[in-house]
């Protein structure tokens, strides 16, 4: 049985997949090489409608399904993961919190701007010694008047420079524990927002990661999102749904490397015949794709149910986990089926295999979404079948 897609969901599929290879891919080692952010590129996409996806069309977005926007996410990372990721957090993470629990004067500062990629969005949640233990903020928005003063680093930061607008979150009053977190919307442009250096990282290179500092930034009550001591189920909400588009970023990097690994299977020559016609190359990408297309079932059921408002807390952990675990050794194997050439720039799978790492550590660890999933089993929660109708 096979998930039934609509004629739109193929065109927004078919869209993706053209701009990533005509706009994205002819210049993409030299971006890597040199940390660049697609700056064009996004400008682009954000005309396309492919950095406000779910987003409402009265707010400049394109209106569509989680499933149409992890499918578009999917072949945007067979070709440049860095840039999936930028607009994972702005899709996932900042344009839906935003759109979901913002109020209607926050919705309409921001969200159109968000949505249209004349804004990029930062999620800025994970600290020195608060990334998996969200509840250990030690970032501090001290309540003055009409007025919070911020103050606190936070580290790993996509968009960290590119970012006109941050959603940060931080304690408020530390003896309330998690309920005395809140987050709040940060224009990058106030007094006492510091943007640190760019970290030079392993893969997704041309993503812009970076700590950000708040030195007694002034931000006013309107900027809180939602009622007192909301911030904690905001994030968690909120990371619960990026777990889809990191999980989907995931299944494009894997799949993008079984693509070049078949490409090249079939034209290389070993012993007289192509290497695909070897058995131990022939059995390797036997595996690729049976896996691949298994964790494509489990990202495309978690977007299935969040679109049915069904819980996908569990089904979306399931995703990521499972997903960034093939992403990572499905990498490598296209590595090895391409021997020497694949440790070389040039036939791209080596960089698809620097680019999978991050997915098994970033928005919840892979520790993390067995945690997740081992207490949705505790408490009872038995996952939904795959395919719902």
């Amino acid at each position: 049985m096979q998930f039934q897609l609509s004629e739109e969901q193929r065109a927004v599929q078919e869209a993706a997949r053209d701009f990533a290879n005509r706009e994205l891919l002819p210049d993409i080692i030299e971006r890597d090489r040199k940390m660049q952010v697609p700056l064009d590129q996004l400008k682009t996409m954000g005309e396309l409608g492919f950095l406000g996806m779910m987003v409402s069309p009265d707010h400049g977005g394109g209106g569509m399904d989680t499933l149409s926007y992890v499918m578009a996410l999917e072949e945007i990372s067979k070709i440049d993961a860095s840039t999936a990721v930028i607009m994972s957090v702005n899709n996932s993470l900042v344009c839906w919190g935003l759109e979901h629990f913002g109020n209607d004067d926050q919705k309409e500062r921001y969200l159109s701007k968000l949505a249209t990629g004349q804004w990029i969005g930062a999620f800025c949640l994970s600290e020195p010694e608060a990334g998996s233990d969200a509840t250990s903020q030690r970032t501090t928005a001290i309540r003055q008047g009409e007025n919070y003063i911020l103050s606190g680093t936070k580290n790993w930061i996509t968009n960290g420079s590119t970012s006109s607008i941050h959603i940060v979150i931080a304690q408020t009053d530390r003896d309330k524990g998690h309920k005395g977190i809140n987050a709040f919307l940060v224009e990058a442009d106030r007094q006492g927002v510091e943007i640190g250096p760019k970290e030079d990282k392993l893969g997704i290179r041309s993503s812009d990661t970076h700590s950000i500092i708040y030195n007694n930034v002034k931000v006013p009550l309107s900027s809180r999102i939602g009622d007192d001591g909301f911030g904690f189920t905001f994030a968690m909400k909120t990371l619960a749904g990026g777990r889809i588009g990191i999980a989907a970023q995931a299944l494009g990097i894997a799949a993008g490397a079984y693509e070049l690994a078949v490409a090249y299977a079939n034209e290389r020559e070993a012993f007289g015949k192509p290497i695909i016609k070897h058995q131990a190359i022939a059995f390797k990408l036997a595996e690729m794709a049976t896996e691949i297309d298994a964790a494509r079932q489990l990202v495309y059921h978690a977007a299935r149910l969040k679109d049915a408002g069904k819980n996908y807390d569990m089904a979306g952990s399931m995703a990521k986990l499972y997903a960034s675990d093939v992403a990572m050794k499905h990498t490598v194997e296209a590595v090895q089926i391409h021997g020497g050439y694949g440790y070389v720039k040039e036939y791209h799978v080596e960089r698809l295999m620097r680019d999978a790492k991050i997915t098994q550590i970033y928005e919840g660890t892979s520790e993390i979404q067995r945690l997740v999933i081992a207490r949705s089993i505790l408490k009872g929660h038995l996952q939904d079948p795959v395919f719902i109708k």
